[in-house]
């Protein structure tokens, strides 16, 4: 797999970060967000390496599923496996 240039990694972070997003807003109101922090990281060594982690600061009323921010991580990092094969195999 060709190396991935910094414009590349930066759009997969943003699509991966719009596909958490999306998917928690779908399970629960945007109000009951205090926060949200979304960290994508990615280490280009023998192929490529990616760790997402979703941390939710939500409010004490809040009754969102525990496994939340878990879920978004994984859709985030299905998100960014589509991006990179598009990239690696363009039709």
């Amino acid at each position: 797999m060709k190396k991935l240039t910094d414009q590349e990694l930066e759009k997969i972070s943003e699509a991966a970060a719009v596909a958490a997003e999306n998917y928690i807003f779908s399970r629960i109101s945007k109000k009951e967000v205090l926060d949200l922090e979304l960290r994508v990281e990615f280490q280009q060594d023998d192929g490529l390496d990616v760790d997402v982690e979703v941390e939710l600061f939500l409010d004490e009323l809040s009754n969102a599923e525990e496994g939340l921010a878990d879920e978004a991580a994984q859709v985030a990092l299905d998100e960014i496996d589509k991006k990179v094969e598009k990239l690696s195999n363009p039709s």
